[in-house]
């Protein structure tokens, strides 16, 4: 007894030490910052694109790349993923502005040459620098908010909040917390969790067609947390389910392809 009672001692101590080093790095890890420096465009062999440097509401100097959209083509704002960086993205960039579609990606607080660290109400405040920008150059009717991964949380949050044309989301979730808490079951993530971007309470006030894909072998986001929002989502939707996709290789079954079907349609 006096062994069994020692053991749940030993085993309960390691369990509130590893609880508190998540606690305590759990922001590290749901950013976890490429060791990636600022790039221009043209070092990352995408010339088509212009650097900017905007003022977040807080202060921080975000960069965001901007090719500028040819007439009566759409600009995509795009948001990408917790572990992305700008120029680890140029081919996916290439393909969506091959046609005219203009872009505007915005690299977060703390990644590649951006200022700051990363947290939920700071990479919002980003986003709202990065729409501002696009606003003063397009057309509300013109904007087309694309987030990946962590980034679908962003665009939520800003087709919620500001006029825009339509919304794509790939690989998204109901929220931070419920994919953290699928993740780490025996940990009590939703008290613990600071970052939780709740896109399953900002898609009511999304009311624009909205496209999400999702891989159907995604270890990262498992499916069924897309399938979700997608049914608390509103019409005009649609889901598309690419049946060998995982997490970061869509575009090897279509998805800039079909995104831009979505973006070019009525």
């Amino acid at each position: 007894m006096t062994f069994l009672k020692w053991l749940l001692i030993v085993l309960a101590a390691i369990y509130v030490i590893v609880v508190g080093v998540i606690f305590v790095r759990q922001r590290a890890m749901l950013f976890p910052i490429p060791p990636v420096g600022r790039i221009a465009p043209e070092a990352a062999g995408f010339p088509q694109a212009e650097e900017h440097v905007l003022t977040s509401a807080d202060g921080e100097k975000v960069i965001v790349w901007h090719v500028p959209a040819q007439p009566g083509r759409k600009v995509v704002l795009y948001f990408p993923g917790n572990g992305d960086f700008l120029a680890g993205v140029v081919s996916r960039f290439k393909a969506l502005t091959s046609d005219g579609t203009g872009l505007v990606a915005l690299s977060y607080r703390g990644y590649a040459g951006s200022t700051g660290s990363p947290s939920e109400q700071g990479l919002l405040q980003d986003a709202a620098a990065a729409y501002a920008f696009t606003r003063e150059r397009y057309d509300a009717q013109r904007i087309v908010a694309w987030g990946f991964s962590l980034g679908s949380g962003v665009a939520t949050a800003i087709a919620a909040e500001h006029p825009i044309a339509k919304l794509v989301l790939e690989a998204p979730y109901t929220s931070t917390v419920d994919v953290a808490s699928d993740m780490l079951k025996v940990v009590p993530v939703s008290l613990l969790m600071r970052d939780r971007f709740h896109s399953d309470r900002r898609i009511a006030n999304v009311n624009v067609p909205l496209l999400i894909m999702h891989g159907a072998k995604d270890p990262g986001i498992p499916i069924r947390f897309g399938q979700r929002l997608f049914t608390l989502a509103h019409e005009p939707k649609r889901f598309v389910r690419f049946p060998d996709g995982g997490h970061n290789d869509l575009d090897f079954f279509g998805a800039t392809d079909t995104a831009k079907t979505f973006i070019d349609g009525p």
